[in-house]
């Protein structure tokens, strides 16, 4: 049988799981890039190297080409997309470029795998040279329906040698509202057009059949063959960079080479695993709601570290929810992975680093969806709850190599609507950024991408060509950043003012609830605020970060207002002079750093260390709580371990709210 066709046997995501004892199954059959491997050490470290680098590099080119070939914003300007190299026989991460999304470090591996089983079972067609199959099915290794996986089997003389994949987020997809986030939708249907793996092109012809479904079941069709032919193009790309590559140094060396890079990187996380010190460390994490029934769902997570591996165990997280806040397996594992590549950035990008990190199936919860669950938040939000969850267990054992909690929202925006000047209808989608986390170095970064990706906020420019709108403010959000000797980042503050014709707005974000965590003593990051201004009234949404079918008119206006990251340790161990530099450049205002950090200012903004050493030496700071409560606060804060305890939502989101 030719390998490519083989049956995958490395544990299945639709239903029926993975291989043996509930396990992740060995990082997809852990010794698979080995077959047909030299002698070792035939290969130098100078060549492995360049090898290694060659191979991030294909990848970073078909990332490029997909973003400057694309139609869509945020695809072309918001590189909401990744490429990567896989394995022949079993579908495991080759590499990743350094310019594609985390979140789908493991998601694609997860997809190319399914891929490959449902060809050796008959499911779908045996690949020939030139075929491209498209595939975005949340059960089979995906995240979202939005998230189109192409996968390219990649020839080298005629001969099969691995599969190239590519995800792009493409701004719709059918479903309930335009941009597909679906904040009501209680099964996947309701969230667009759900794709099994189909040769989408075939022997480099696009099917214009399949095309034609396609379009016919997403808005504003006529744009997405740019962003198809963009998407298509990027693997050839990737095809034409490989085949030098092994030109240079022939097939035997590169296997050689691709085993060798997956082994190295196995032992340098199991290094760094080693270090830390044994134990359970525990944590929570909490999703603000499923968008349908207005209650947190719980993220339960405990990692045992034993020797140089982890295991993680999410037992005790909320069930399966009604609305599309469920996150697939693929997805859960993708966060565990990207949050230890978080905690850990040398490690290399390919299956090896995924190795030693043990995760128990968490059958029963939320965090493995099965059809037809809706999962429309999972990648976007729920992922970031999973990473942050992570975070809080393990900055109990290295506090100096992990952050406080980061703003942890995509901030999923779409609008959708006719614009009566241009004639034509639109679905415009936005992502935005937050703070991150403070750490053991620095202050967390303002204005970060998500935790999962890269992606960035398409220029204002940009979104009011394209859409009638109309940007008031996009500006820092002073005052987010939670309170510690290292304080969090600052979020964003952005109102969008629609210009002309009806529209349709949705939002899929998180942290309205309450905001990201502080760690070891520092405050949490202010929450997410949406806010919706029309006909001279403002409403919140009755789920906060979380809303569909929003009817706006020509001068009704969206304000969001992102998380700030949270701070990291004891804020009266602050510098006062970097508070008073905070207060200088319009961070806080004057009197809340008196009751925030414990430093005042004389009326010039320098330091009265006398009232300062005043302040930080009393008991309880009046008219502020944040001494008392963070002698009382069991550490990390809200994600600490045995606490079942939800924090309060905030007297200044109890206002008007939209009905649900």
């Amino acid at each position: 049988m030719n390998p490519i066709d083989k049956t995958c046997d490395v544990g299945r995501l639709d239903g029926v799981g993975p291989a043996a004892g509930g396990q992740e199954p060995a990082a997809l059959a852990a010794g698979a890039l080995d077959r047909g491997a030299l002698a070792p050490g035939a290969l130098d470290p100078v060549t492995l190297a360049v090898i290694q680098a060659g191979l991030g590099q294909v990848c970073n080119e078909m990332d490029i080409t997909f973003s400057r070939a694309a139609f869509s914003p945020v695809i072309a300007e918001a590189d909401d997309r990744s490429s990567g190299i896989y394995d022949l026989a079993n579908g495991a991460l080759i590499a990743q470029g350094e310019l594609g999304l985390p979140v789908f470090v493991g998601t694609m591996q997860f997809s190319t795998a399914e891929l490959i089983r449902l060809i050796g079972e008959g499911q779908a067609g045996k690949p020939e040279p030139g075929d491209i199959y498209a595939v975005n099915d949340p059960y089979l290794g995906g995240t979202h329906l939005m998230d189109v996986r192409f996968a390219l089997p990649f020839y080298y003389r005629g001969e099969p040698f691995c599969w190239l994949q590519n995800t792009g987020h493409w701004p719709d997809i059918g479903g309930m509202v335009p941009g597909g986030f679906s904040a009501h939708a209680t099964e996947v249907e309701q969230e667009g057009l759900r794709l099994p793996p189909v040769k989408l092109f075939k022997r480099g012809v696009m099917d214009a059949e399949i095309h034609a479904i396609i379009r016919s079941n997403m808005r504003i069709a006529d744009q997405r063959i740019g962003d198809i032919r963009a998407q298509a193009a990027a693997l050839k790309v990737g095809e034409s960079r490989l085949t030098e590559l092994i030109d240079r140094y022939g097939r035997g060396p590169m296997l050689l080479a691709i085993g060798e890079i997956k082994r190295r990187a196995a032992r340098l996380m199991r290094a760094h695993i080693a270090a830390i010190p044994d134990g359970v460390y525990r944590s929570q994490a909490f999703v603000d709601s499923d968008g349908v029934v207005n209650t947190p769902l719980r993220i339960a997570l405990s990692i045992a570290k034993a020797g140089d591996t982890l295991d993680f165990d999410f037992t005790g997280s909320s069930p399966p929810c009604l609305g599309p806040m469920n996150s697939v397996l693929a997805t859960t594992y993708s966060a565990v992975y990207l949050a230890m590549r978080h905690i850990f950035p040398d490690i290399p990008l390919n299956s090896g680093a995924f190795e030693p990190l043990r995760i128990k199936r968490p059958e029963g919860t939320f965090l493995d969806a099965r059809y037809p669950r809706p999962v429309s938040g999972c990648a976007a939000e729920v992922s970031q709850r999973i990473a942050e969850a992570v975070f809080l267990a393990l900055v109990q054992a290295i506090p100096d190599k992990v952050t406080a909690a980061p703003a942890g929202s995509s901030g999923n925006f779409a609008l959708g609507g006719f614009d009566p000047e241009k004639g034509t209808g639109y679905v415009m989608y936005q992502i935005s950024g937050g703070g991150y986390g403070g750490n053991a170095d620095h202050d967390g970064l303002t204005n970060g991408c998500s935790t999962i990706g890269i992606s960035k906020t398409p220029p204002v420019e940009v979104m009011e060509q394209y859409f009638p709108v109309l940007y008031h403010r996009f500006a820092l959000r002073e005052g987010s950043g939670g309170a510690g000797a290292q304080r969090g980042g600052f979020g964003v503050h952005y109102e969008v003012e629609l210009l002309r014709g009806d529209a349709c707005a949705s939002f899929v974000m998180d942290h309205g609830r309450f905001g990201p965590p502080g760690v070891l003593g520092g405050a949490d990051g202010a929450a997410n605020v949406v806010r919706i201004h029309r006909n001279g009234t403002v409403a919140i949404p009755e789920h906060l970060s979380k809303d569909q079918g929003i009817p706006m008119r020509a001068g009704d206006r969206v304000e969001v207002m992102t998380p700030g990251g949270g701070g990291y340790g004891d804020p009266f161990a602050r510098d006062a002079a970097q508070v008073a530099r905070d207060v200088r450049l319009g961070y806080y205002g004057r009197d809340e750093v008196r009751d925030l950090f414990g430093v005042a200012l004389r009326p010039g903004g320098e330091v009265d260390a006398a009232e300062t050493e005043r302040l930080r030496n009393a008991p309880i700071i009046p008219d502020g709580a944040l001494r008392a409560e963070r002698e009382q606060r069991p550490d990390p804060g809200p994600g600490a371990a045995g606490s079942d305890s939800l924090p309060e939502v905030p007297d200044s989101l109890a206002s008007a709210r939209l009905p649900g």
